[in-house]
């Protein structure tokens, strides 16, 4: 108990425990899920992480230094460039600068190096004018937040490939490619796992027989050979939308059996219950009692499901385009660039084209963190 003033200056007492139950136990279940998500760490540091991650898929273009198919042909497999603020004669500046590269020989070996030229600096601004592009496919412009005045020289913040392309620049690109891959394949596997777990559930009868024998068949398949079997089928001559698409629907296919039982074992709980049957006799439609009533009495879960899904199906898109029999170029995803890197010599002497690997890595973690944190908020009483 602790005393409080009123308007009088006259003390009173406030129970200020008994309060914060009151409030606790009228508040929604919205609102109480946010405050046990709140104290999910890992989950609250993933939010401003995933936020960034989806505003460097969206704006690629800008943030990037240079296009995603331009070649800098004297500068295949160069390293990464480190930004230097301190200049050996003019001293420290706010303005950052890269030195310019030159190539070696080993004698030796005869492989080819690159090292600074001290002698040569290139300072580093924002908002540049370099390659054109069309921003989104829709106009054009040639504004890059970051990069160098002149356009030709050199500067790769992450290294360069073997065509002598900058892996900073790609791996933005493949940003979008991959993360909009997930989002568009969960969008999908949801419209499927409602649809059909929601039928199932609610109706029963043998048309929940054959969806659950059609989700037994799909289960009783090990997933990644079945991905990699129908990518593989997907007609080569097929343009680089086409197959995009193809492997989204794989995915979509393949991955709804387990939001599906989640919603069939929900409605089973809950299409015998006083608000069911309210609706029923109000003259409501079974699509209607399904979509309106039933399932958003039980979205959280289907929040969680899908933020856990969707790890999986970056990593099954980088696997399968890794390995060749997924999106392939000139389509700029984090497993296409990957592939470059299948050979021991490149990771030896190139170990930079592994950077798309720590976006992957990255992404992965903070949407399990999300997920661990919304399966958590879930269940805000506990």
């Amino acid at each position: 108990m602790k005393p409080v003033f009123n308007k009088n200056n006259h003390p009173i007492e406030v129970d200020f425990k008994k309060n914060e139950e009151n409030e606790y136990e009228v508040a929604s279940q919205w609102k109480l899920m946010w405050w046990k998500f709140k104290k999910h760490k890992l989950a609250i540091i993933s939010a401003p992480i995933l936020t960034l991650l989806i505003i460097i898929a969206a704006f690629a273009e800008i943030l990037s230094p240079h296009l995603p198919v331009e070649r800098f042909s004297e500068y295949k497999h160069s390293p990464p460039q480190t930004l230097h603020f301190i200049h050996p004669e003019t001293g420290f500046s706010l303005r950052p600068f890269v030195y310019d590269m030159t190539e070696e020989m080993d004698q030796d070996t005869f492989r080819r190096t690159f090292k600074e030229d001290t002698t040569k600096t290139y300072p580093v601004h924002f908002f540049v004018r370099g390659k054109e592009y069309k921003f989104w496919g829709l106009f054009k412009t040639n504004t890059h937040i970051i990069g160098l005045k002149d356009p030709d020289a050199p500067f790769f913040l992450m290294g360069t490939d073997s065509l002598g392309r900058d892996l900073f620049t790609r791996t933005l690109h493949g940003s979008r490619i991959s993360l909009s891959f997930a989002f568009l394949g969960i969008i999908l596997t949801v419209i499927i796992g409602i649809v059909l777990g929601g039928i199932s559930g609610y109706f029963g009868g043998i048309v929940d027989t054959v969806i659950q024998r059609l989700i037994d068949l799909l289960l009783c398949i090990p997933a990644i050979p079945l991905w990699m079997a129908l990518a593989a089928a997907l007609p080569s001559d097929w343009s680089p939308a086409k197959i995009y698409l193809g492997m989204v629907m794989i995915f979509s296919i393949i991955g709804w059996t387990g939001l599906a039982r989640v919603v069939r074992g929900k409605i089973l709980s809950l299409r015998e219950e006083d608000f069911t049957m309210a609706a029923r006799l109000a003259g409501a439609s079974n699509m209607r009692i399904i979509l309106k009533h039933l399932i958003p009495s039980f979205a959280s879960y289907i929040i969680i499901n899908v933020s856990i899904s969707i790890p999986t199906t970056i990593l099954g898109e980088t696997s399968l385009s890794f390995l060749g029999l997924g999106l392939q170029a000139p389509v700029v995803s984090w497993g296409v660039l990957l592939g470059e890197s299948q050979k021991l010599e490149n990771l030896a002497h190139h170990p930079w084209l592994l950077w798309p690997a720590a976006f992957i890595i990255v992404a992965v973690l903070i949407f399990n963190f999300l997920g661990d944190g919304l399966r958590d908020a879930a269940d805000p009483y506990k």
